[in-house]
């Protein structure tokens, strides 16, 4: 039951992917969003490769709840890969996940350059770990 997840940015988007019990999340790669195309054939490849059961994408609310234009952006990215893709996308909400990475990779002490190739990748890991986490839970 592997789940893909994507963390969807204007210039990448982080991909994390699940064991396949569904328990853990391990962060897999990062795709340029140069053109949904482009950003289409690498999911497609990776869909073919891990054969996962539904992806999951995560939505960007603003602290208090709410939705503002980055929402509206990813909501739009998702309606255009259901219309191409057969798999379920959920969406889950992803508040503080970007913030977390950073603090931890600031705690690591990784230079710029380096938390801005891992930043996106472990965000989806992320947004996977705790959609996983509120499955166990019923929630």
């Amino acid at each position: 039951m592997r789940i893909i997840a994507l963390d969807y940015g204007d210039s990448r988007i982080g991909v994390a992917i699940s064991d396949e019990l569904g328990l853990t999340s391990l962060p897999l790669t990062t795709i340029d969003n140069s053109s949904f195309e482009d950003v289409l054939v690498r999911l497609e490849e990776l869909i073919e490769r891990y054969d996962p059961e539904e992806i999951v994408v995560g939505l960007p609310l603003h602290l208090d709840g709410g939705s503002g234009e980055r929402v509206e952006i990813t909501r739009e990215f998702v309606d255009r890969l259901r219309q191409k893709l057969s798999l379920p996308i959920v969406l889950h909400d992803e508040r503080m996940s970007s913030a977390e990475v950073e603090r931890v990779l600031l705690e690591a002490d990784m230079s710029r350059s380096k938390r801005r190739q891992k930043r996106d990748k472990l965000a989806a890991s992320l947004i996977l770990r705790k959609y996983l986490e509120s499955k166990k839970g019923g929630n």
